[in-house]
């Protein structure tokens, strides 16, 4: 999908949001999951001045491997109880450096698809230029992925997993959990 086609999709639909921080708390089982990618967490370590492992934890999914061990891929935000760790009150305390997922919530790509996240938001008015620059983080986030998914392949290719590990894969390597 065009960025011109896809702004216009997204000002359509509207969005403007009411700072009720409802998106960084736990309303259904992951329904706060935010999945970070090596630059995003390379870029909330500056930002905080903590190592990621503070702030983030392996993805709770993993892929149970033949013979026992598993492997995770990337790494999420901590949560606690139930909310980002990032969050006080309604507010994100790294806004400045958030994640592109919750850049461009509540609006996702699957594939050329538009996805619409349910959040109190939807239908507010949106300037041309705001939807403009939403469906550019769309664009640019669904090109990082693919990238990202493209070296952590590359990585499954090139590595054996130790048998019965627990291991973790994300672009910037494989580490024993």
């Amino acid at each position: 999908m065009r960025q011109e086609e896809l702004a216009a999709e997204i000002r359509r639909i509207g969005f403007s949001c009411t700072r009720c921080g409802e998106c960084c708390r736990e309303t259904d089982t992951d329904s706060n999951l935010v999945m970070l990618y090596p630059p995003e967490s390379a870029e909330l370590c500056t930002a905080t001045g903590r190592e990621g492992e503070v702030f983030s934890e392996p993805y709770p999914e993993a892929v149970v491997m033949p013979g026992g061990g598993s492997i995770r891929f990337e790494r999420c935000i901590r949560r606690r109880k139930g909310e980002c760790i990032f969050l006080e009150g309604n507010r994100c305390q790294v806004y400045a450096s958030r994640p592109w997922i919750c850049r461009t919530y509540p609006f996702m790509l699957s594939g050329e698809d538009l996805m619409v996240f349910p959040c109190r938001g939807i239908g507010g008015t949106l300037s041309e230029g705001a939807a403009w620059e939403i469906a550019g983080r769309l664009l640019a986030r669904n090109l990082a992925e693919k990238e990202e998914e493209e070296r952590v392949r590359t990585l499954l290719s090139s590595n054996r997993i130790p048998a019965g590990a627990e291991v973790l894969i994300d672009g910037t390597g494989m580490r024993i959990l």
